[in-house]
């Protein structure tokens, strides 16, 4: 369902266009293309573009092919100059093999953040509604169990999520090189998200309430339910598919399409200042091509999907140790030199709540670092 319905974010990444730029092409860029199966519309776009992102600038849809605005493996792509400036236009077979549209993205890499992660902008576990036990008295509830709820409207029928909390989002407004790194946050080792139970694990930075700003609680999906008896507590048996429910998950009514579907790459006007990684999946330390990153800016900061930024590790500070050679160890932290930021690569943006926003690594010439920062999708 989510495959078919992603296949329309094809046809808006090809039409819309925020972003008036000149465009640049590789120097090795092709003159055709047969777009192949597993392809992204990135991928193919960074074949001829230096700045992929820009793709719809120089896309035009040929009116005499079925579905012009979409790509399908074995169209062929080809480069042409249209009023001097560099053009593709599509040509298609003359059997459409029974292939879907190319996504925008690649949709494994997301599936997990679209349908399972919520950010609140609260704590949600002083309002919502709650597991307080499970049938039989079990620590841990399995498909076709009982779970007994609480602090909810619920009707018999009713269909609900089952998340549970994962971590809580906190940045300073004054970053500082020496952030510890990898802490585990009060809020998340309280509640512990359990392993490999929700497709979606984190290596992120967290720090103490002084000084921080939390720009969201994070809970992810781990099963659903079905109310079979209302009351206080009510009954909710739990459907299969998920993982094992426990006493202190949280519940919200299903939404079976709780994501924005249409991803088109473009630029941000002004990139919220000081916005950096907040989080980046696998928990681990480094990042790459392909993995997702949460980072510290949102709706109320103007970021939407299909942003497209680069991401900048901070320069170091150090000594001068040509121009200055201390004879004496008092002198060894004088005479430093801040080092320019070093560019990482570009992350597209692909879900974004109020404070908080989801990225995917498109593209890199180093790792990325919890604490890198975030800037316009310019070239290095």
């Amino acid at each position: 369902m989510l495959k078919k319905l992603l296949s329309v974010s094809a046809a808006a990444l090809l039409t819309l266009a925020s972003y008036v730029a000149a465009v640049e092409l590789r120097d090795d860029h092709p003159d055709t293309y047969t777009v192949q199966k597993g392809d992204t519309l990135w991928d193919i776009a960074a074949r001829f573009l230096n700045e992929p992102w820009l793709w719809p600038e120089i896309w035009q849809a040929n009116p005499q092919v079925e579905n012009p605005h979409l790509i399908y493996p074995g169209d062929v792509l080809s480069l042409a100059y249209l009023g001097g400036r560099p053009t593709l236009v599509k040509k298609s077979p003359a059997v459409r093999r029974m292939d879907s549209a190319i996504d925008a993205l690649p949709l494994s890499e997301i599936e997990a953040f679209l349908e399972k992660a919520h950010v609140f902008d609260e704590d949600p576990s002083d309002r919502l509604p709650y597991v307080v036990a499970l049938e039989e008295n079990r620590l841990r509830g399995a498909e076709g169990q009982l779970a007994y709820v609480r602090r909810g409207d619920f009707e018999p029928g009713q269909r609900w999520a089952i998340l549970r909390p994962s971590l809580r989002y906190a940045v300073h407004p004054h970053p500082a090189s020496d952030y510890p790194r990898l802490k585990r946050d009060p809020w998340d080792a309280q509640h512990g998200l359990r392993p490999n139970t929700s497709g979606i694990e984190w290596a992120y930075f967290a720090a103490s309430d002084n000084g921080f700003e939390v720009l969201g609680w994070e809970a992810v999906e781990v099963a659903q339910g079905v109310v079979t008896q209302d009351g206080d507590p009510a009954k909710l048996l739990i459907t299969p598919g998920g993982a094992e429910v426990q006493k202190g998950d949280l519940l919200v009514p299903y939404d079976p399409q709780p994501f924005e579907l249409s991803f088109h790459p473009h630029a941000m006007d002004s990139v919220p200042e000081g916005m950096r990684i907040l989080a980046q999946t696998g928990r681990n330390a480094y990042g790459g091509p392909r993995d997702v990153i949460a980072l510290s800016a949102g709706a109320r900061d103007g970021v939407e999907n299909g942003h497209v930024f680069s991401i900048w590790h901070p320069g170091d500070r150090v000594r001068d140790e040509v121009a200055h050679q201390p004879r004496i160890k008092a002198n060894l932290g004088r005479n430093k030199v801040q080092l320019p930021d070093e560019f990482v690569g570009h992350v597209m943006i692909f879900r974004t709540f109020d404070k908080v926003s989801y990225g995917l690594i498109m593209d890199g010439i180093r790792p990325a670092r919890i604490d890198d920062k975030i800037k316009a999708p310019d070239r290095y």
